[in-house]
Formats: structure tokens, sequence, C-alpha cells
């Protein structure tokens, strides 16, 4: 299933997404004893964040039944200003009082970029023992050039089958990102989208509505099978779209 729905500011969309956090969380937790979400990266998801601290989401989840990990990170210490993991701590881990044991980062300090990706993808799986990984929900960011987690075009770690988490070069930023791979994301049970600002509405227009490659345009590669797909866009962004 796939559904685009169109909110009219960031708020909105922050309340959308809150709404299908706390329902996925929920029924995984019901029917499993836990929920696995990976949290994205950039400004967007900060909103997010800040709703689901409030005593109104806040009393909605058991907490302690959910484990965290990242779809991607910056190769940069976890105190960073640019680190996703900050973000999340000091808007949502932090506020909630969550234990360190419900929360999986990206472990930057150990200096090697391979050492840190193969660190986090045995991680992954060692919560995941018996099959390969689903992810009771995934959400994700798209930039303007149409990436998506750290899969950026062009980049070797959009043609990745194999490893759950790489090391990906991304020759356009002079740097090494880490990342989730197309192989997991799509293994899961919900993956959403949280698109917001005029700046990505071309792009937008583009993976959804056009017919570039995914080599070109990566967030064309996310289609989880059976899972569901959410792209939650606030009207800046969905502006170029046709319906």
């Amino acid at each position: 299933m796939s559904e685009v729905v169109v909110a009219r500011d960031l708020v909105e969309l922050s309340r959308i997404a809150a709404d299908l956090f706390v329902q996925v969380v929920r029924d995984s937790v019901a029917a499993r004893g836990r929920a696995v979400v990976a949290l994205s990266g950039g400004s967007t998801p900060k909103a997010l964040f800040q709703l689901l601290a409030t005593d109104e989401y806040r009393v909605q989840v058991d907490w302690d039944r959910l484990l965290f990990f990242f779809g991607d990170e910056r190769n940069v210490p976890a105190e960073s200003q640019e680190s996703n993991y900050r973000t999340a701590n000091e808007n949502l881990f932090l506020p909630l009082k969550l234990g360190t044991e419900n929360i999986y980062r990206w472990k930057t300090e150990l200096g090697d970029a391979s050492a840190v990706a193969e660190d986090y993808d045995a991680a992954i799986r060692s919560v995941f023992t018996d099959a390969f990984p689903v992810f009771d929900l995934i959400f994700l960011g798209m930039g303007g050039d149409g990436h998506t987690a750290s899969l950026f075009p062009g980049t070797a770690g959009l043609d990745e089958k194999i490893r759950v988490a790489m090391a990906n070069d991304v020759p356009q930023l002079a740097t090494t990102r880490f990342t989730l791979t197309f192989p997991v994301i799509n293994s899961a049970k919900n993956v959403a989208f949280l698109v917001a600002g005029a700046d990505k509405a071309a792009a937008l227009e583009r993976v959804l509505e056009g017919d570039s490659d995914f080599h070109e345009l990566p967030s064309r590669a996310v289609r989880p099978r059976p899972g569901n797909l959410y792209w939650y866009l606030d009207a800046a962004a969905a502006q170029g779209l046709s319906s």
C-alpha cells in the first residue's frame, strides 16, 4: 500500500507522522512484545521528536518496549551539532528518559568507517536473530537531489544487495556517510517519508511522477514489499505535484 498525504505545514505533518508512529508501535508491541523503529536525520524530524516527547504522546506508548535505530548518520562524533543521534537524543530520548539499552546509534568513535558500518550491521542483526531484519517502521527524509538516508545519486550504496548497513562514499560532498541499504529499507513493514520545504518540490515531483532511474533519484528505489509506504508532505514540498 502506498499513500500520499499533503499537510498544510510542518506542524500538521509532524502530527500525522506522530499518529502513525503511535499506531504502528502499539500494534507491534501488542503482536510481538516490542517495536523496532529507525529514525531519520536532518531538520524535518526534529518537530516530530519534540511532539512525541509531549505529555499528549508520551502516555500513549510503552517506551520501554521500543528499540530505536537510525537510518543514516554523518561521520561525526555523537556530540556534534551535525549528528543525527544528537538531534534525537536532545529532543526525544532525554526528555523521555529512555535507557541506553533502547537506543542503537552508529558508533562513529570507532574511527574506521568500515568498522563503524560493520558494527551497526551486526547490531541490527543481533536484534533480528532468526531472519533478515524487518523493521516495524522506518522514517526517511528526502534531499533536494532526491537522495534518501545517505544513499546519494550515483553512489555505490545504491546497488548494495547483501549488507543492511554500510559506509557510503559521497564524492559530491567529499565525505563518507553511514546508511541503511535498500534491502533492509524495502523489507520494513512501514516506511514513512517526511518531506518539507519548497526546496524539495522539484525533486519530489520527479520522484513521484517522473520516470528517472533510481541511480539519479535514489528515493524512487524505496518500494517496501509487502509493507506500507507513506509520503507525508507539507504544502510547500507538494506544490509541483499534479494532484
